[in-house]
């Protein structure tokens, strides 16, 4: 049996603990405040610290950070949590920095969490970042703007950290099956496909990436492979199987077939198999439920319409009841099958449902985002937006609404019937309008691919 950090008389420790990095070079992401000559890694590495808060999502090593800056500056490392502690423990913390300071030490109090605590808590900081007692490094998921007191937000400055990319994530698991510290113990490998998958599931989040990957490989070892694949990945990752109400096989053939009738335009068809349903002892408010969907799954925008008769007949039904109602289910059923058809919408939405889950966050681009605080607009935000009611047919022309990693994606595309014939031949006078225009968001000669 090997000794050391994996004796099973030890304690255990996750592989998200044991992977944090020890210095800058280990540090995964954040390139655009820790690369060579920026301002945050020339702060670290003089050691000249100043209070500032850390401001990003989960798992992107925002505690690690801090620890590197505690690390560098060589200066005692204090750490309290707002969602654990409360004013007996900043007393305390205080206490302790006060200690350090009267000694000549230097103390770097890092707040996870931070805006979780109060006006008050934040307030009680306050004197002891003034007089120097301590350096305050705040953590944040949430927009310091709105969390955070200005009196606090003025004494500190705000670093925003980012998602880690999916390909240094995949890298970072790779690694791991190497590392002694890793996963090296189980002799145990990783297929590229499965490091993949395990970082597009993380969606940025390292410790999320790496617990998933200690539990992808007590998987593989349990069942006596010798490799990571995509299929062990999938069964500790997959999400919860919806559940449905249990019934025969015959139920869902008759609403199987209601709802093709419907597609392929038969009344006939779509009547008959409403009447079998509901003869068979079927909820006609099911029937109702299932009717909507049809009307956006099928019609969508070539027949608005079709939506609101589908939502009158539910509501019909439930305050007229039955066999009153039925009716005018039956003639919603009747008016979405004789309907022109587009699933244009709803091939969209499921498209991009797929590809966003697949994708890494992309932020909001600068022009897109909204400025109610003075550090907002400082960062930016909404400094190029141009108010479409303002331009010529009230359009922007030129103007992208999208990440600019996704500026030529196209998502809804109307088909040529119903009022999506009229819907398309507009949208192609706008798409005519942006390549005419001088005005670019994204000009092709700075534009990266998609």
């Amino acid at each position: 049996m090997q000794s050391g950090l994996f004796d099973s008389a030890k304690s255990y420790e996750p592989l998200a603990s044991r992977m944090r990095p020890q210095t800058l070079d280990e540090y995964l992401g954040q390139s655009h405040l820790l690369g060579p000559q920026k301002a945050l890694r020339k702060v670290i590495e003089s050691g000249q610290l100043h209070s500032m808060v850390f401001w990003g999502p989960p798992g992107v090593g925002k505690t690690t950070l801090a620890r590197l800056l505690a690390q560098y500056a060589n200066a005692e490392f204090l750490s309290i949590s707002a969602v654990m502690d409360g004013v007996k423990e900043i007393r305390a913390a205080i206490e302790q920095a006060k200690a350090f300071h009267a000694s000549g030490r230097i103390t770097l109090l890092f707040v996870d969490e931070v805006h979780r605590f109060n006006k008050s808590q934040q307030d009680a900081f306050l004197p002891y970042v003034e007089n120097g007692t301590v350096i305050f490094i705040g953590a944040t998921t949430e927009n310091p703007s709105f969390e955070l007191n200005g009196a606090l937000l003025s004494r500190a400055r705000v670093y925003k950290l980012r998602g880690i990319a999916p390909q240094e994530l995949a890298k970072l698991f790779m690694a791991c099956m190497t590392l002694e510290k890793g996963l090296r113990h189980k002799n145990l490998t990783i297929t590229k496909q499965a490091a993949h998958l395990i970082a597009s599931v993380a969606d940025g989040d390292a410790r999320k990436g790496l617990n998933l990957l200690e539990m992808a490989s007590d998987l593989a070892e349990a069942d006596g492979d010798s490799e990571i694949s995509e299929t062990t990945v999938g069964e500790v990752a997959q999400e919860s199987v919806r559940q449905f109400d249990k019934g025969g096989d015959l139920f869902y053939e008759q609403i199987s077939a209601l709802h093709k009738s419907v597609r392929g335009s038969s009344v006939d068809g779509a009547l008959y198999w409403f009447v079998r349903m509901i003869d068979g002892g079927c909820d006609p408010l099911y029937v109702a439920r299932r009717v909507v969907r049809m009307a956006s799954e099928d019609i969508g925008n070539a027949d608005p319409r079709a939506l609101e008769i589908a939502m009158n007949a539910w509501l019909t039904f439930e305050r007229l009841g039955s066999p009153e109602g039925e009716l005018a289910i039956a003639q919603a059923v009747a008016y979405m099958a004789a309907a022109p058809k587009s699933n244009a919408v709803y091939m969209a939405y499921k498209g991009l449902i797929a590809q966003v889950r697949q994708q890494p966050s992309y932020e909001v681009p600068v022009h897109l985002r909204n400025a109610p605080t003075n550090l907002m607009k400082e960062e930016g935000y909404g400094l190029e937006y141009r108010y479409a009611h303002d331009e010529p047919e009230a359009y922007a022309a030129g103007e992208s609404y999208l990440p600019p990693e996704l500026k030529d994606d196209q998502y809804y595309l109307p088909v040529d019937r119903g009022l999506e014939l009229k819907i398309k031949a507009k949208l192609e006078h706008l798409k005519s309008l942006d390549k005419a225009s001088d005005l670019q968001r994204y000009p092709d000669t700075e534009r990266g691919s998609s």
